[in-house]
């Protein structure tokens, strides 16, 4: 790296870390104010508060990474444009290509990163973000185990196991209820192809039931339909299309094959694990957006024009990806377009501003 690569790289490093912890601190001031109230109505602990605030922080600076991407691009390039230090660097013979290089290289490493992030850091913060907000604050049930498959509950003398949950039908697959004895001595064990949640009670398909005594089995029959006196909630599950989320490519492309071989439509699940890939890269292409946005202002292009540029093309950004995603969820569009077009077009925009842009 030379002395200009160094340079840049420098400026964009300083402006970048600028602006994400003031995206960070907006964002946790806003849901602090937003959040402050139900906290208080359940344990309340200034410890945990702030504990729940700082796992959170991943999954923040994941989300707001592309929008500081593009107002670090924007501002670094502008300030270097309005102390003309670009049109000495053009003089010496330097290209363009050459002054922006770095600024795309960084872009491109941050996407990596953030996805890396998506798939090792982010789940994992994102279940102790749960259970520090639902069990430690909010005071719930911390016997129920918060993920999509090979679900586990015990309930007094019930243990249940459901290979998966099926969040849009309320419905758990693969299930093995055992009945047990105050000194875990089993009773009883049910083994359902579906477990149906109606609103209030939870009733088991297809069940085959073994009777146990001394540890052998006594009896087996076989029921379509049995009620059982469990008291787990769907609300306990805590599984709702939105914790696809708090999940990585990988994780999530193992459950849209689960919910495909079960005979379920896995369209919405297949749009959001395309989103997985594309979103981190959207770093880069904010990237790319920023540099002739920020080179067609010339020395007129400020700190203010830079921000005020960057929080429109983001917003921008990030609503017309939102809606061609929730397109490709319900299968208007193929998921992996819909994940792919907002980057698709933005490129595009990028590509035809720097055509058409007088050097």
């Amino acid at each position: 790296m030379n002395v200009l690569s160094r340079y840049i790289t420098a400026t964009f490093f300083k402006l970048l870390a600028l602006t994400v912890s003031s995206f960070v601190g907006i964002y946790l001031i806003i849901d602090f104010l937003e959040k402050i109230r139900r906290f208080s109505h359940g344990n309340g602990n200034p410890q945990y508060i702030v504990i729940y605030f700082l796992y959170k922080m991943p999954a923040i600076i994941n989300q707001i990474m592309p929008l500081a991407v593009l107002m670090s691009t924007l501002l670094t390039l502008g300030i270097l444009s309005q102390s003309s230090e670009i049109v000495a660097m053009q003089s010496c013979g330097i290209s363009l290509k050459r002054i922006v290089k770095p600024l795309l290289v960084i872009a491109f490493l941050l996407s990596i990163f953030t996805f890396f992030s998506n798939e090792a850091i982010i789940p994992n913060t994102s279940q102790k973000l749960k259970y520090i907000q639902e069990v430690l604050i909010e005071g719930k049930n911390p016997s129920t185990f918060f993920r999509l498959n090979n679900i586990w509950y015990r309930d007094k003398n019930y243990i249940l196991q459901a290979r998966l949950f099926i969040p849009t039908t309320w419905t758990l697959k693969g299930v093995t209820l055992w009945q047990t004895t105050n000194e875990m001595q089993p009773i009883k064990r049910l083994e359902a192809e579906d477990g149906v949640w109606n609103g209030s009670s939870w009733t088991l398909k297809n069940v085959v039931e073994r009777s146990f005594s001394d540890g052998k089995v006594t009896e087996i029959s076989k029921t379509a339909s049995l009620p059982v006196p469990l008291q787990l909630k769907i609300n306990d599950l805590k599984i709702w299309d939105k914790h696809a989320d708090d999940m990585g490519f990988f994780k999530l492309k193992r459950y849209t094959e689960k919910l495909r071989k079960a005979g379920y439509d896995a369209t919405k699940y297949q749009a959001q694990m395309y989103a997985k890939i594309s979103m981190p890269f959207a770093c880069l292409i904010m990237a790319f957006v920023g540099i002739p946005f920020s080179l067609r202002g010339g020395r007129s292009s400020g700190i203010a024009v830079g921000i005020g540029l960057s929080i429109g093309i983001g917003f921008a950004y990030f609503i017309i990806n939102a809606i061609l995603i929730s397109l490709g969820e319900t299968g208007i569009l193929p998921p992996m377009v819909s994940a792919w077009a907002a980057n698709f077009i933005f490129a595009l925009s990028a590509i035809w501003l720097t055509l058409t842009m007088h050097h």
